[in-house]
């Protein structure tokens, strides 16, 4: 077990407790920005283990399965939450979950025929964008009004925009580059 494997595992545990706060409020008026401060501390593991993995060369299978995961995971928990506390529209988020479906079904079968599809750099762009995105919306939740608050009531949709296109890109992107996995491998 090397560090860039327990940063995947420190960023899936760093879920529960990011759930449990945002939804309950069980610190009170401290429990967004406690959940936000999870939330951005399990975001930052993302890029610290993949950056590590490769500059030590420490990719491992496990790596490869659990980072990707921890990251949908990750995203998809505080998209669903946002959407149950109002600070989010649905329809983003059904979109969202719905790529990453199909990305996943998309690389099972490939992997029955033997492709391993690597991340895409649209794929990571799109998982900054969400990461971004979600940041955004609760810090909304702070500065409801000065030039701060202002700033952030322009940037949410814009952000929210970004990351719904970035996410239909990524998805247009990985089926455009490995289609030949679609086609039937009938002699």
């Amino acid at each position: 077990m090397n560090l860039p494997n327990k940063l995947t595992i420190l960023r899936m545990i760093l879920i529960i407790p990011f759930v449990i706060i945002l939804l309950s409020g069980c610190l009170g008026v401290y429990s967004s920005l406690a959940a936000l401060a999870i939330f951005i501390i399990a975001s930052f593991t993302d890029m610290l283990d993949g950056q590590i993995a490769r500059k030590y060369n420490l990719i491992t299978n496990f790596g490869k399965f659990m980072d990707p995961l921890a990251d949908k995971i990750l995203v998809s928990s505080a998209f669903i939450c946002l959407v149950e506390l109002g600070m989010l529209p649905a329809w983003a988020v059904i979109v969202i979950l719905a790529r990453e479906f199909i990305i996943s079904g998309f690389r099972l079968v490939a992997s029955d025929n033997g492709v391993v599809i690597a991340a895409s750099m649209w794929g990571k762009t799109k998982t900054v964008s969400q990461m971004v995105l979600v940041i955004i919306i609760m810090l909304n939740k702070f500065f409801d009004s000065g030039i701060f608050g202002t700033l952030l009531s322009i940037l949410s949709p814009i952000a929210l925009y970004v990351a719904v296109a970035l996410t239909i890109i990524s998805l247009v992107d990985y089926i455009w580059k490995n289609k030949q996995v679609l086609k039937d491998n009938k002699d």
